[in-house]
């Protein structure tokens, strides 16, 4: 029985994770599906942004929109709660907000929970939860990281400092030091790429240069004996020189500009730590997120185009936790206010606005030494939308040391958000294309067709109506075994039922071919699959990690008449008849299989080799057989294999040498994938480097 897995089991007991309970609990106890990325894998994977790592995780997909989303469970990314310890990041377009623009300089670990999780943190938590959780390391130290990759469009393979290559550099630092009793971890870096354009619709592969630039700062110390004060403070901003061409629908608009994107982040924390039993912590949240986007158009037609958005979130937060011989207790309250201007939203000086007041309460029992029960419930009460109550209980049983079962039910809530209410917008730069919110589309688009300006009113305009908040009723099992110490299985079964479901449908279209689109409930709808993760040390030296996940999705309604023989279909050849439940695709950009394979060989603890290969079935994009139904004879994405490489080692004590390929296949989809970038080839060192420490004697002296 190999030591090295024997190690590596206990520290996974051991790992501590905070977003399942809000409280900090060793995964071993945990009763809700949880999934750790340490600082080691984020690391040997060469990943310094979010989307680079979480695009290697099972049961995650990434989607192209504005930006790269993440799909979790069959649901779209506005289901998926993004967190900076335990606080939402903000600034999404089009609901997606794009991992390509966070950082991961100064996060420790990432924790994915999956399945519902409104009833601890509310709404756009019906898929789950990625928490990102800040190194507050307090052993003084530097570390400085420099990243540089090369990639070619055209030649597959990039020569370095080529005039006709993109090339990325990024360099990160890290330092912890102390200040008489305040610990300071500092983390900044900055990223300067020769990127191509992600911009849905978008076909040409012109580089437009991007600059990304974080800071982050959190400062923690003891007032007195018992009080903690931590702040998190945040400053980003994205700088795109834009020049692209956008073919939709047959016309091709060429424009050129800059975007900027400015966010900060303000996060105080209180904790007063009355008895090893007893904890108060008063938790206080400000972020603002700014885009500001200006393009100028080559052809003639409108000369500029200006997009401005700013989303500003205040929260106000109390906790407490209760811990007394096997029962834990969390109970909290909280205010929040939300506030929003674009020129979207008709005038940008006409500011939208939503408060919440909300309360939480969860309840751990361990039931001897084989069970433990968590019991909880979330009340959320908005000033435009119902009121929601989400419980959830989730029961963990684990008979011996090789098997544990995990399971889960609980409801999910999402409430309407100000872009699919209010939008009013027309893409001039992206074929002309206009988005409607649902609180307007039905008169715009009315208004327009009596203008003689729509030349077809689709389907899913006869669906429109005010927007209901999406509820969803989740339930997740997860079964753990370890055939021997070093084969460990995990095995999940997740069902989502939803009603109310909000989703983006194309209504209608203008005569000149351009699309309009807006919002819509689907009545009833369901994700459902199984997930599979396998874990296997082959030597001390060498381990594999594989990950599958298949899924099905439906429109129950779009099923049943299916299944009833209401629904007809154009096949290839043209003819119609009726359509077979087989041939039904489900719900839109969802693939039904997705998979991963790692390995991982690590002779010593400084040197390592990993590949790390994943695959994605392909997904519908668009109907466009003439049906009310999304089936196999529409418009679909390609399927495709990706493959990374990297390793690296020790040069000594304090130098770190790594080097990689990403997409080593170098798969390129211009139309449906635009984000995804060519053959990358990467060097980077790190060099670490122990600060010495100053005495508080001294530190009193100066």
């Amino acid at each position: 029985m190999p030591l090295l897995a024997q190690l590596d089991t206990l520290q996974i007991l051991d790992e501590v994770v905070v977003a399942a309970t809000r409280q900090e609990k060793r995964l071993g106890n945990v009763a809700i599906p949880v999934q750790l990325i340490q600082r080691k894998q984020i690391q040997q994977a060469g990943s310094m942004r979010l989307r680079d790592i979480l695009q290697e995780q099972p049961g995650l997909q990434l989607v192209t929109g504005f930006g790269a989303g993440l799909q979790m469970q069959g649901l779209s990314p506005e289901h998926t709660l993004i967190l900076l310890d335990g606080q939402p990041l903000i600034g999404r377009t089009s609901g997606v907000l794009d991992l390509s623009r966070v950082s991961l300089s100064g996060i420790k670990r990432i924790e994915i929970i999956k399945g519902p999780s409104s009833s601890l943190y509310g709404s756009e938590a019906m898929a789950g939860v990625i928490n990102l959780i800040t190194d507050n390391g307090v052993k003084p130290q530097a570390e400085i990281s420099l990243r540089y990759g090369v990639a070619d469009t055209k030649r597959g393979w990039g020569i370095p400092f080529s005039s006709q290559n993109l090339e990325h550099t990024e360099a990160d630092a890290q330092f912890s030091f102390r200040v008489g009793k305040w610990n300071v971890k500092q983390s900044n870096n900055y990223l300067y790429a020769d990127a191509i354009s992600y911009r849905p619709f978008s076909q040409d592969r012109v580089p437009r240069p991007l600059s990304r630039f974080a800071s982050q700062s959190v400062v923690q110390g003891l007032i007195g004996k018992k009080i903690d004060l931590r702040v998190l403070t945040r400053l980003s901003q994205d700088l795109f020189r834009q020049q692209f061409s956008v073919q939709n629908n047959g016309v091709t608009t060429a424009s050129f500009g800059r975007e900027r994107n400015n966010e900060v982040v303000f996060q105080p924390a209180l904790t007063y730590r009355h008895s090893a039993s007893l904890t108060i912590s008063t938790k206080a949240y400000i972020t603002k997120y700014t885009g500001d986007q200006e393009l100028r158009f080559s052809s003639p037609g409108d000369s500029i185009y200006k997009d401005r958005f700013e989303q500003r979130l205040y929260r106000l937060e109390n906790q407490l936790d209760i811990k007394k011989g096997s029962t834990s207790i969390v109970a909290g309250l909280g205010v929040q206010l939300e506030q929003a201007n674009s020129t979207r939203y008709d005038d940008f000086s006409n500011k939208k606005e939503n408060s919440v007041r909300y309360a939480f309460a969860q309840w751990e029992v361990k039931l001897g030494h084989k069970w433990i029960s968590v019991l909880g419930a979330r009340f959320d009460h908005h000033t435009i939308y119902s009121a929601a109550l989400t419980p959830k209980w989730a029961l963990r049983y684990q008979p011996n040391a090789r098997l544990s079962f995990k399971g889960s039910i609980g409801q999910g809530f999402k409430a309407p958000d100000f872009r699919q209410l209010f939008l009013n917008f027309t893409n001039t730069a992206a074929g002309g294309y206009s988005v409607f919110g649902a609180a307007q589309a039905i008169d715009v688009i009315n208004s327009l067709n009596q203008l003689g300006q729509i030349a077809e009113r689709k389907p899913d305009f006869l669906k429109l109506s005010a927007l209901r908040p999406e509820f969803s009723t989740g339930a997740n099992v997860e079964i753990n075994y370890s055939f021997t110490v070093p084969i460990t299985t995990q095995l999940s079964l997740f069902r989502n039922d939803i009603n109310s479901l909000i989703d983006v449908r194309h209504v209608a279209t203008r005569l000149d071919g351009s699309q309009l689109f807006s919002y819509l409930n689907v009545n009833r709808a369901f994700t459902q699959g199984i997930e599979l993760a396998v874990r296997w040390q082959l030597y001390k030296s060498l381990s594999v990690n594989l990950g599958y996940q298949y899924l099905e999705t439906a429109d129950k309604e779009e099923r049943s008449r299916i299944d009833q023989g209401k629904e007809y279909i154009r096949d290839v050849s043209g003819a119609i008849r009726l359509m077979n439940t087989n041939e039904y695709a489900g719900l839109p950009n969802r693939s039904k299989h997705q998979a991963q394979l790692k390995l991982t060989y690590e002779p010593a603890i400084d040197r390592f080799v990993n590949l790390r290969v994943f695959y994605r079935s392909r997904w519908t994009i668009a109907n466009s057989n003439g049906n009310t139904v999304y089936d196999h004879y529409d418009e679909f994405a390609n399927g495709f294999l990706q493959v990374n490489l990297s390793g690296g080692f020790s040069i000594n004590s304090h130098l770190v040498f790594q080097a990689g390929i990403d997409n080593l296949l170098n798969y390129q989809d211009v139309f449906y994938q635009p984000n995804l970038q060519p053959r990358t080839v990467f060097v980077l060192v790190r060099l670490k480097m122990p600060v010495k420490r100053t005495s508080t004697i001294q530190q009193s002296k100066i």
